[in-house]
């Protein structure tokens, strides 16, 4: 891939790979930095990706990848040095503006539920769902994004909506 071929992927998926950087951090700060330590690792490995591919899949499976060794840089240096873990704020989605202010209102709180609850899953669980949901992507692309079989992604998907129900449920 050349470099206007990865401005082109930048200017298509870069929007969904913010997002989904988001998601990943729930703060503006950090995904910002992960989203821009994305694309410099995609320039550093430009000739690994193939135009002809998924590039948006390569580039989630690098955000991914990313995420999990700062994870595990913070986790070591916690037990080492003993820091204190940054603070997960999560950003407001904005909803909409086609409706009522109770309509409004009630499905902001939905909303706010169904993240907690997303975001309180086991990262096992929490990755397939914002891949599969968010990022609209299909088992088999998730399956090689994260290295495992299809029935696993399957298995997971289902135990993650399990899981979200009852939570939803014990809720209400």
């Amino acid at each position: 891939m050349s470099i206007t071929e990865l401005e082109k992927c930048i200017n298509m998926y870069g929007n969904d790979i913010y997002a989904f950087c988001l998601h990943l951090v729930y703060n503006q700060h950090e995904a910002e930095e992960l989203y821009q330590d994305t694309f410099l690792k995609a320039m550093e490995l430009l000739d690994g990706i193939e135009a002809g591919s998924n590039p948006k899949s390569y580039l989630l499976s690098i955000t991914i990848r990313l995420w999990k060794n700062r994870k595990r840089k913070y986790a070591w240096r916690r037990r080492i040095a003993g820091i204190e873990s940054l603070a997960e704020d999560g950003e407001e989605a904005d909803i909409g503006s086609g409706y009522s202010l109770e309509e409004e209102v009630l499905r902001k709180e939905q909303a706010r539920q169904l993240r907690r609850a997303v975001s309180a899953l086991d990262e096992k669980y929490r990755l397939p769902v914002y891949l599969y949901y968010m990022e609209d992507m299909a088992v088999s692309e998730i399956a090689g994004i994260l290295k495992i079989p299809k029935g696993t992604v399957k298995s997971r998907l289902y135990k993650a909506r399990e899981i979200l129900k009852e939570k939803l449920a014990a809720d209400e």
